[in-house]
């Protein structure tokens, strides 16, 4: 049988084959297995490969982490014990030490289980199942034939029947006769011999794209007419030699017929005279194939900007990990200090990472790093293809790249020696992973460089506290950029008070009057505008005005959300759809009334208030396609557009110079959310977007709509007053206990049987007490979570506090391990997350 180990380091291979390969496997286990390796693997093993093994009567793909010569006698386990491995998946291993390194690190850190965070590292092509495949022998087909009809009905009968075109999975097999029929009736006629079973990786994992090209196989080109006795070329054929020399001797089939407007007989015509080659090459998946770079412009710094830089280049000259917090203003020029970081990087031999925090954000920065290293950039996010994403992938790891940008999961990027590691909008909740295995991007970039010997670059215009905090303490080399580029002014903003609106107009409005008139003059002077909503839909949901009923989701805690442009109501966790009633479900009255505003709504009125306006819209509905959104930010960008309206990815990030008016049409919701990050998420938020306005040559103006005009957050926002806002803000969180000033811990407990969720929660708290005995931390819970039910499970949180985060580790671990052995306890209903940025 597989055996459980203690975590290890990642090993290299000695010389002499191993006999035994330490492997994780994607499970919600914390443990790594021992199996043998048969002879035919184990001298072909390496740490890093994928291994199939067997895991019960199944099998499994997983990672080799290290490689033994012998067993641990600390397992206590005979040799007899121990399974051998099926089949090694990888000649060459996928997974660099580096990447090898910081996933350890990460499963160690949160609490995750390492073999899902090695499956989260990788792109998702290589992914793939393995599925068991029975085929039967030409034994088998005799005993068919000779096969009684009264017998015709057993499991063995039906499975060699489903067999007899040559194969069937054992998956499709058990949908007839279920799983353990199916597995019982093929082990049984494989000891027959009537059968047998091989296996194959599930579905069409991602390879290399392979097109047919043609080649001239004399570098002087076409023959001269009649040499060496040949017959002369035909205007046609002399026509391909000329459309291929001008492209250096090499093209794609296809394309060469089409340039050469020739056929595909004179190309094979000219192959069977030998003057030609026809052949099949790999072909890259470029996700920037035919984009229009910006122009590639040497900016003159400032004298803040050369200071900054010139750190953290000392820095990289010096070697050895530094990390610095680079906290410039919106419009400060902080881009133009990572671009000429990681050229230093470069110019040093080594590599070098961009991490952005959405996907929204890949678009620009993509194409000016490409504008500044060309072909050297490689580009990872969710949105490529699964083609491009193995393509981008595999040029980092034979070194064709050397500069990566992308989200959150390019942390794991297969980059060797980086150099510098750039982290722009540290700040941003979106580096935070959300689902098992549960992590930060921000803080694994900065350990990666850390582990790497490299320099790691925080950027933001409004940090995060913990980063500021970390920048205050010394953690972090704290480097300013305190003003605009040019001397440009920061815009001006203005507090929109809307209680004095719904005194005025006796009922609430969407537009105060203020922000109307200040679009219309900003679209008469020919300047662009931005108008900014978080919330998606037309209206935030349905209410009854006879009962009061609202309409909810039948999965989730929520209300439904409005979506007039599909006519349906649409719960925006889970994406249940459904119609919009016309009489109230509870009491049949048939007055429906539509209650808040979302960005759909918000384009209509403007639509309807000014035709002329060129405006578009952009949030998740109207950018499922990565085109659509690129070629809306381009088009604004290039003043094709007069008005955006939005969500938060149009807030950070973009350089829009005619952008003159932004208008904030209410955060009152984000301040109202019951977590302790929302004051400073929302201060985020409109510095963020505030900074969009008036970074060309012309003053911006930021118009804020709000029913609490006198939060701190806005008022600091107002006022461009990070360091205000961070006073107050912190010592909100050290009165009341929250981090940077403590260690955080969630541990949510999660299920479709409310009691069964409630009896593990209230285990795992008496667990918790008694691992908790000095009281060095402070348990909270268990109490029904923000969203109490989501996904059609209950949800059921505690929260773990501590001033020393080693007592916080080792409690979470102590109450984990004894509440698991605990009866009637589920251990994989429980969620844990170190460090939550959310706690909804």
């Amino acid at each position: 049988m597989p055996t459980t180990n203690q975590r290890r380091q990642p090993e290299a291979a000695t010389a002499a084959p191993a006999l035994y390969a330490e492997v994780a496997l994607p499970l919600r286990l914390a443990q790594t297995f021992t199996y043998r390796l048969p002879h035919t693997l184990a001298a072909d093993a390496r740490v890093g490969a994928r291994l199939l093994v067997p895991l019960g009567r199944q099998l499994a793909t997983g990672y080799v982490v290290a490689l033994h010569d012998a067993l641990d006698p600390a397992l206590g386990l005979e040799d007899s014990e121990i399974k051998d491995a099926e089949e090694l998946l990888d000649v060459e291993p996928l997974l660099t030490p580096e990447v090898l390194e910081i996933t350890r690190w990460i499963s160690d850190y949160y609490a995750a289980p390492w073999g899902e965070v090695l499956k989260a590292a990788l792109p998702a092509g290589l992914n793939a199942g393995v599925d068991q495949v029975v085929t039967i022998t030409p034994e088998g087909r005799d005993e068919l034939a000779r096969l009684p009809e009264r017998r015709a009905a057993t499991a063995r009968a039906r499975l060699l029947q489903m067999a007899a075109d040559g194969s069937v999975t054992l998956r499709e097999a058990a949908r007839e006769l279920g799983q353990a029929r199916a597995s019982t009736a093929a082990r049984e006629l494989t000891r027959t011999g009537w059968v047998t079973v091989s296996h194959r990786q599930r579905g069409a994992q991602t390879r290399a794209k392979k097109r047919k090209a043609v080649r001239m196989l004399s570098p002087d080109g076409a023959p001269a007419d009649g040499a060496d006795g040949e017959r002369a070329l035909t205007p046609s054929q002399r026509k391909v030699f000329e459309t291929l020399t001008a492209v250096g001797g090499e093209m794609l089939f296809a394309e060469l017929l089409e340039a050469a407007h020739a056929s595909a007989s004179t190309i094979q015509t000219l192959e069977r005279r030998g003057l030609l080659e026809v052949f099949v090459r790999e072909v890259r998946r470029d996700p920037l194939a035919g984009a229009r770079l910006p122009e590639r412009d040497e900016l003159r710094l400032t004298g803040a900007q050369e200071v900054a830089l010139r750190e953290i280049n000392e820095a990289q000259e010096k070697g050895g990990f530094r990390a610095f917090l680079l906290h410039g203003v919106t419009g400060s020029g902080k881009t133009e200090i990572y671009i000429r970081s990681m050229r230093e990087a470069l110019l040093r031999g080594r590599t070098a990472m961009m991490l952005v925090p959405e996907i929204a954000l890949t678009p620009v920065f993509s194409r000016r790093l490409r504008a500044h290293f060309g072909d050297a950039v490689a580009i990872f996010h969710s949105s490529l293809t699964a083609g491009e994403r193995f393509d981008e992938w595999g040029r980092l790891k034979r070194g064709e790249a050397r500069v990566v940008i992308g989200t959150r999961s390019a942390v794991f990027a297969p980059a060797r020696d980086l150099g510098v590691i750039v982290v722009d909008e540290e700040h941003e909740g979106s580096y935070r992973q959300q689902e098992s295995p549960y992590y930060n991007g921000r803080d694994t970039a900065v350990m990666r460089a850390h582990k790497e010997r490299a320099v790691v670059v925080l950027g933001s215009a409004t940090p995060s506290l913990e980063s500021f905090q970390n920048a205050r303490q010394g953690k972090y080399r704290y480097l300013q950029l305190p003003t605009r580029i040019a001397g440009r002014a920061m815009a001006r903003a203005e507090i929109v008070d809307m209680r004095e609106v719904f005194r005025e107009r006796g009922k609430p409005a969407v537009f105060a009057p203020e922000l109307l008139t200040a679009i219309e003059e900003t679209h008469a002077r020919g300047e662009q505008s931005i108008v900014l909503l978080n919330r998606r839909g037309y209206s935030s949901f349905v209410l009854c005005r006879s009962c009061g009923e609202r309409i909810n989701c039948a999965n989730c805690d929520v209300t439904l959300t409005y979506h007039r442009s599909e006519r349906s109501l649409v719960c925006h966790y889970c994406n249940l759809r459904q119609q919009t009633p016309d009489a109230c479900p509870a009491c049949k009255g048939p007055f429906m009334f539509f209650i808040g505003e979302g960005t759909e709504q918000i384009e209509e009125i403007l639509r309807a208030r000014f035709p002329s306006l060129r405006l578009a819209r952009l949030d998740r509905d109207t950018t499922a396609r990565r085109s659509t959104y690129e070629q809306a930010i381009l088009s604004f960008g290039a003043g094709e557009l007069d008005t955006l309206v939005g969500t938060q990815m149009i807030a950070k990030g973009h350089d829009f110079p005619n952008v003159t008016l932004v208008c904030v049409v209410s955060v009152d919701a984000g301040l109202a959310m019951p977590d302790f990050r929302s004051a400073e998420r929302t201060f985020q938020l409109i510095t963020q977007v505030a900074g969009r306005a008036g970074r060309g040559n012309l003053p911006g103006r930021v118009l804020i709509q709000t029913y609490h005009p006198r939060h701190y957050a806005l008022r600091h926002a107002c006022a461009q007053d990070y360091e205000g806002f961070f006073e107050e803000e912190i010592n909100y969180r050290r009165s009341l206990s929250y981090p940077p000033f403590v260690a955080l811990a969630s541990l949510l407990v999660h299920g479709d049987d409310l009691a069964r969720v409630q009896a593990t929660a209230d285990t795992l708290r008496a667990a918790l007490d008694r691992a908790n005995a000095d009281r060095a931390c402070r348990v909270l819970g268990p109490a029904p979570a923000p969203l109490a039910r989501l996904r059609g499970e209950h949800r059921v949180q505690l929260l773990l506090k501590s001033r020393s985060r080693p007592s916080l580790r080792t409690l979470v671990e102590m109450a984990l391990g004894e509440a698991a052995n605990t009866p009637g306890c589920d251990p994989g209903s429980i969620n844990v997350e170190i460090d939550p940025v959310n706690l909804m």
